[in-house]
């Protein structure tokens, strides 16, 4: 899961205001989809999108009509609208067993409770401020829970081992992208009336990125325990490259180019893109297919991110 940011001047075009993204680290004017993509070792590809309609615009007669909002959309969260596009992939039989998603749905406990409930693990990126408890080697609770950046500035930098996932072939990361990682067992605390000694044991996963002073980078994985840490960071990392795809669509299929500002106009506009993208990939895989033979062990999960 990601969020995909459609940057605009005006405030006429659905969707737009401004709002906080992600992608630009700022409160932007701008359109935010919530977006699916499937992947395999060698391929990601996009197929489906929603966009986010402020309640600014649903509770707003004037501009439903002008947009042309059907009657039956509603204000919808985010995470609602992940969940959706989830559910119709599964409905749908698209095949997928990790779930990635960054921070802005990793924080969500109700989130990663229903991808759970809906049968994947997953992979998400969490902010510093999550708290969790420590567990010891029977994964029992250590301690006062604590937040992911209180335990991490708890660790001796010795901890930290690096790992090397894949080859870097964008420009300016070319050679072997590789970090420093510590990973611990926890379990969240929050306050949902449930008892915390049920809840599910998970890794949490902590990066220290090379030339910074400390690590930066958080994310909780149900990934089992049997996998290598190798394997995880691989899986994990793949989101980055889906993020990738999005930037792509964007400078070689305009997908953020559509000048109308009608709700059925944006939908159209961003189905002929995805039909696009999947004939490229469908074309690159043709004439360049991956290499056979060589069964990985690395990475043999079908992803949806």
């Amino acid at each position: 899961m990601a969020g995909v940011v459609f940057v605009k001047q005006g405030s006429h075009s659905v969707g737009v205001q401004r709002q906080y993204t992600g992608s630009a680290g700022k409160i932007t004017n701008c359109q935010i989809a919530v977006s699916l993509s499937v992947a395999t070792r060698s391929a990601h590809v996009p197929i489906d999108f929603a966009l986010y309609l402020p309640e600014s615009w649903t509770s707003d007669p004037a501009r439903r009509a002008e947009c042309k909002i059907p009657v039956g959309v509603v204000f919808r969260t985010k995470h609602d609208l992940a969940l959706d596009l989830i559910v119709s992939a599964v409905d749908n039989k698209v095949p997928g067993d990790i779930l990635l998603a960054d921070s802005a749905y990793g924080d969500s406990y109700e989130f990663r409770e229903a991808v759970r409930i809906l049968g994947f693990d997953y992979a998400v990126g969490i902010h510093a401020t999550t708290t969790l408890w420590r567990l010891d080697g029977q994964e029992r609770r250590r301690g006062e829970p604590l937040t992911a950046r209180a335990i991490t500035d708890m660790l001796p930098p010795r901890v930290f081992r690096t790992i090397t996932w894949r080859d870097g072939t964008m420009p300016g990361k070319r050679g072997k992208l590789r970090s420093r990682f510590h990973f611990c067992r926890v379990k969240v605390a929050h306050d949902d009336g449930t008892d915390a000694a049920c809840r599910e044991p998970v890794w949490l996963i902590v990066e220290w990125p090379e030339g910074e002073t400390a690590p930066s980078k958080f994310a909780l994985t149900t990934l089992r325990r049997t996998m290598s840490k190798k394997q995880i960071v691989r899986i994990l990392k793949e989101r980055y490259r889906t993020e990738r795809v999005y930037e792509e669509m964007k400078g070689q299929l305009g997908l953020d180019h559509f000048e109308g500002r009608s709700f059925p106009g944006w939908h159209h506009h961003v189905s002929v893109a995805l039909c696009c993208y999947a004939f490229v990939i469908g074309e690159r895989m043709r004439h360049f297919p991956p290499e056979s033979g060589r069964p990985s062990v690395a990475c043999p999960i079908s992803l949806a991110a």
